[in-house]
C-alpha cells in the first residue's frame, strides 16, 4: 500500500475529508452487537495491507485491547460508523469482542472519568 493509505483521512481545518456514510458504504447497523464499552483485539489472522484504508486503520488500533469508545476517538468518527466497520472486521475473522466486565457500571462516574482519561491520553 502507498504511505498516503496509512495516513488519516483528516484536514487539521476541515475535519473529515470522508463522510462517515460514505466510510461504512451506506450501512447504518452493526452486525454484531457491541457498545461503547466492549474490548476488541486483533486476532493476527489478518494484515492491514489486506484491508480497504478505514478497516486497515481501525486494526492497527486492535493490536491491544481497546475500546469502541477510544477507536471511535482515535478514528474520529461516530461510534456507529466505527461498530459497523469494527462489525466488518469481527465478521472476516481479523478482530474478536468481548463484552465490557459486567460488574463494571457503565454509569459509575469512576469508571466514566478512567475512559476519558484514557481518551485524552490517546489523542
Amino acid at each position: 500500500m502507498a504511505d498516503f493509505e496509512h495516513q488519516p483521512l483528516l484536514d487539521d481545518d476541515a475535519g473529515p475529508l470522508v463522510r462517515p456514510y460514505t466510510v461504512s458504504n451506506g450501512r447504518t447497523a452493526p452486525t454484531k452487537k457491541m457498545d461503547l464499552l466492549s474490548l476488541v483485539r486483533s486476532t493476527g489472522q489478518m494484515r492491514p495491507a489486506q484491508l480497504e484504508a478505514e478497516h486497515a486503520e481501525t486494526l492497527l488500533l486492535c493490536r491491544e485491547p481497546i475500546s469502541v469508545a477510544e477507536v471511535s476517538a482515535h478514528m474520529r468518527l461516530p461510534a456507529m460508523v466505527i461498530k459497523v466497520l469494527l462489525s466488518d472486521l469481527v465478521d472476516c475473522g481479523a478482530i474478536i469482542t468481548h463484552a465490557p466486565d459486567p460488574a463494571v457500571d457503565p454509569t459509575d462516574q469512576t469508571v466514566l472519568e478512567a475512559l476519558l482519561n484514557g481518551l485524552q491520553r490517546r489523542l
